[in-house]
């Protein structure tokens, strides 16, 4: 473990370990298994590359989307690691090359997915190939249950069976404990050492409100708080972000959408442009995201609602990961809870795993619809307890308001019974608010009793009733996917005479507001040291653009800001300070530091 100290201080430029690293890592040292959750920019792959670097052999990366591989083998290189991947990407040459260098011992680290790992020719190269550990990134993937599910994953199992002197480690940034138990009994981790991390990202303000214009909602949110950062906006359909990017882009936005319907040349084109260039915003289906290192994200935006908290959760994560703040903002509607609940009743799964999904959509809209502190419900989701309120989301800084429902759902009910239960929410809301139509007419329901009773309400109060009295359980939606509403069991007693009153207690509908947020301090703002760090900071990153460009990878791949931050506080004069900074090692020192060296000098000297 002194090593590992070491080679942390030394390749990766920290000072100490985080969170369970340390004990994770001498496990592995020591030939042991392990299982490990923890959140996403909590320090996952440290805890695979140092003892990659100190167990003789390879370590090899089973990772999900090879997409994502080249620029983390970029970032390995640039620490002076000996990486590489193995892939489709590469023509047949450039793959032997790697073969080669594996065979011969010269790759520290080796990534791949799991589909190439199973391949028979890469398997027998295994065979005969000195192994530090197997790392199985992303291990959720393996779960039925879970939100990624890939069926290669199962077949992981044989690492086990194949390389039974191999450590394995298989890691996770979302799982609930009926993931975390499937995890473990597919992937034979029965003997592994189990470290599970808190789940809270405290950085991360959480907002989720009803919809009424999704899109004026969005920009409203990106104008009041990320007026230039980069930001994640997932839609559920590919149709939603061609859309919404094209809308984006009318507004001035650089927005570029990602989906698998696109060419994949297209695909990875905007992923590395979004990963290379600032300010910049993805558009994209659940298809994006997995593995993404930008530390920078600022915000993750939802057009509609998540099929489960875990998937919700594994978005969102990837706001923020340098820790500074940033946002998780969702915007959803009847159309989402009418939606998430079709797809899995007219799914061709069991009925098992039906009444699993659904209990996850329940979860998920339990979280959208609840009065309390969201981070509270969202801990407790993985097992996780949080006693106090959080005062980073919504509902903690401006507290929402319930009123008595009874009437409107009476209302709304008896509407309902009485058009027949034969039409979906618009219909019965042009009924309750007295909007006759030829349809209506047709159907002589401008003569039910129910007809206009219901104008204390507008439409989009009502729409917003009928989604809460689905979620709590008063409606149910019809299974041919036509959106009919219909009654439950559960609504009747307030439809008869009950010896024990029933009474509906519902949140108040309010528009979607962004948390006030400071506005970015100009020139004329600033104090002389403050205008100084603005200098220096605005040196620094051209600096790291330049050498980014130069080389063909993302900006922080040569520093994150926090690294350039504590350079522009502290001003480093030689090696030996500039090595001080976290996030200095001896191989970014070495290729850098004289670089940064004389930029700090030039603009200190240029500020004073």
């Amino acid at each position: 473990m002194q090593r590992a100290q070491n080679i942390l201080k030394s390749v990766f430029g920290y000072e100490s370990f985080r969170h369970h690293q340390a004990d994770i890592i001498a496990a592995l040292i020591d030939g042991s298994d392990v299982f490990t959750l923890m959140p996403t920019g909590g320090g996952k792959s440290i805890c695979y590359q140092i003892p990659s670097l100190i167990r003789p052999g390879t370590g090899i990366v089973i990772s999900p989307l090879i997409a994502l591989m080249q620029d983390q083998v970029d970032a390995m290189k640039q620490l002076g690691i000996r990486a590489a991947f193995l892939n489709s990407t590469l023509s047949v040459i450039e793959q032997r090359e790697i073969e080669l260098l594996l065979s011969s011992g010269e790759l520290d680290i080796l990534y791949m997915a799991p589909e190439r790992l199973l391949h028979p020719t890469t398997l027998s190269l295994l065979d005969n190939t000195e192994i530090a550990l197997f790392a199985i990134d992303e291990a959720h993937c393996v779960s039925q249950w879970g939100h990624d599910f890939r069926k290669e994953y199962q077949q992981l199992s044989m690492l086990h069976e194949r390389f039974p002197g191999v450590p394995r480690i298989a890691l996770t940034a979302t799982a609930d404990n009926r993931t975390r138990a499937e995890i473990i009994a597919q992937l034979a981790l029965d003997q592994a050492s189990v470290f599970v991390n808190s789940f809270d990202r405290p950085n991360i303000h959480y907002a989720i409100h009803e919809s009424g214009n999704s899109r004026d909602e969005l920009w409203r949110f990106i104008q009041e708080t990320h007026a230039v950062d980069s930001g994640i906006v997932y839609c559920q359909t590919r149709k939603g972000v061609e859309t919404v990017a094209a809308w984006l882009s009318t507004k001035g936005r650089t927005a570029l959408p990602y989906h698998a319907g696109l060419n994949q040349d297209i695909r990875q084109q905007n992923q590395q442009r979004f990963l290379r260039e600032e300010g910049l915003i993805i558009v994209a289906t659940i298809a994006f995201g997995m593995g993404i290192d930008k530390p920078d994200v600022r915000f993750v935006a939802h057009m509609n609602l998540p099929k489960n908290i875990e998937a919700y959760y594994q978005e969102t994560g990837r706001a923020g990961r340098d820790g500074k703040p940033a946002d998780a903002w969702m915007s959803y509607g009847l159309k989402d809870v009418v939606g998430l609940r079709l797809f899995t009743e007219n799914s061709d799964a069991e009925e098992i795993f039906k009444r699993v999904m659904h209990q996850k959509t329940d979860a998920m809209l339990g979280l959208c619809e609840l009065t309390s502190c969201r981070r509270i419900a969202l801990l407790a989701y993985f097992g996780e307890q949080m006693t106090e309120p959080c005062d980073n989301c919504d509902n903690c800084i401006t507290p929402p308001e319930t009123w008595d429902a009874t009437v409107a759902a009476q209302k709304a009910l008896s509407c309902i019974y009485r058009t027949g239960e034969r039409f979906g929410a618009q219909y019965v809301i042009d009924v309750l608010t007295g909007k006759s139509n030829e349809r209506i007419e047709n159907n002589h329901h401008d003569q039910l009793s129910t007809f206009n009773i219901g104008q204390e309400h507008t439409g989009i109060e009502w729409r917003g009733f009928f989604r809460q009295l689905i979620t709590h359980g008063y409606l149910a939606t019809d299974s041919e996917g036509y959106g009919v509403l219909k009654l439950t069991r559960k609504s009747w007693p307030l439809l008869k005479k009950s010896k024990t009153p029933q009474t509906v207690m519902l949140r108040k509908l309010r528009k979607a507001k962004s948390k006030k947020k400071k506005a970015p301090a100009i020139a004329s703002d600033l104090t002389t040291l403050e205008q100084q760090l603005f200098d220096q900071l605005r040196a620094l990153r051209a600096l790291r653009a330049r050498l980014a460009k130069e080389q063909n990878v993302p900006p922080y791949v040569i520093f994150p800001d926090k690294t350039l931050t504590e350079m522009a506080i502290v001003k480093p004069n030689s090696q030996g300070q500039l090595l001080d900074i976290t996030g200095v090692g001896q191989t970014k020192l070495g290729r850098y530091g004289e670089l940064f060296l004389t930029e700090i000098s030039n603009s200190s000297q240029y500020s004073l």
